[in-house]
């Protein structure tokens, strides 16, 4: 079965950098765009970033425009969100997923906390 499984959050002074990876399992990585999305307290989930089946396009939302990365190693079905210049109101558990055949396929969820 499909399963997408988050993990690199923390606790993070304003500044400071954190990497996300998401690993995946039970379909062809390597076919698939893949997207970071965020939830804060209280909040819609958002989109953060998208990146193409074979990483060549990138795209992000403004809010983290310039100061976040998204990337994947395909022979590691895994994808990665490096996360640099943290703010307080990035404060979210970020979830990756993965759109098969107009199915939406969502990890866990890993918290990332930016105080000081």
């Amino acid at each position: 079965q499909v399963q997408l499984v988050e993990s690199g959050g923390g606790l993070v002074q304003p500044g400071g950098s954190l990497r996300l990876s998401c690993i995946v399992s039970g379909f062809t990585f390597s076919t698939y765009a893949m997207r970071w999305y965020r939830q804060a307290p209280g909040k819609e989930r958002e989109w953060v970033a998208v990146i193409s089946s074979a990483g060549n396009v990138r795209n992000y939302a403004e809010a983290v425009k310039g100061r976040f990365t998204i990337s994947r190693d395909n022979a590691k079905n895994t994808m990665y969100l490096q996360m640099n210049s943290l703010k307080p109101e990035d404060t979210a558990v970020y979830y990756c997923k993965v759109q098969l055949r107009s199915i939406d396929y969502w990890g866990q969820g890993t918290q990332v906390t930016v105080s000081s």
